[in-house]
C-alpha cells in the first residue's frame, strides 16, 4: 500500500521525539530532533542533535536494501554520530565498515526506552 512507507516514516519521527522529549524533562539535555539536507540534495530523515551536535541519525526504508548514499555520506562527516538505517519489513541485521547500523525498525526503538 502507498501510505505505508510515510506512515512508517511518522511512527519512527513520534518515538524519536518522544524519546528527545523525555531526554530534556528528566536528564535536561539540550537534544533536538532535525531533518538533514544539503545544497546538493542529500537528506537524511532524522537527526538527533545535542547542544547542536549530531548524535543519533536514522534513515527510514520500507524493506531491506542497499544503504543510503545520504547517510553514508553524514556518517562520514560525523563519525561520532551514532547512524541508523531502519526497516519496516526488513530482516537484516549488521553493521557496515563505515559503522551505521543496519537493522529492522524495532532494534533501535527498543533502545528509546
Amino acid at each position: 500500500m502507498p501510505a505505508d512507507a510515510p506512515r512508517f516514516e511518522n511512527l519512527i519521527a513520534c518515538h524519536l521525539l518522544k524519546w528527545v522529549h523525555h531526554q530534556q524533562d528528566t536528564q535536561g539535555l539540550d537534544l533536538e530532533l532535525r531533518y538533514f539536507r544539503d545544497t546538493d540534495g542529500r537528506e537524511v530523515d532524522f537527526i538527533v542533535t545535542d547542544r547542536r551536535q549530531p548524535v543519533l541519525s536514522v534513515e527510514c526504508k520500507w524493506a531491506d536494501g542497499r544503504l543510503d548514499k545520504s547517510l553514508r555520506y553524514f556518517k562520514v562527516r560525523f563519525p561520532d554520530c551514532e547512524a541508523w538505517q531502519v526497516s519496516a519489513t526488513g530482516t537484516k541485521d549488521f553493521v557496515t565498515p563505515e559503522g551505521i547500523r543496519v537493522a529492522p525498525a524495532l532494534e533501535l526503538l527498543g533502545r528509546l526506552v
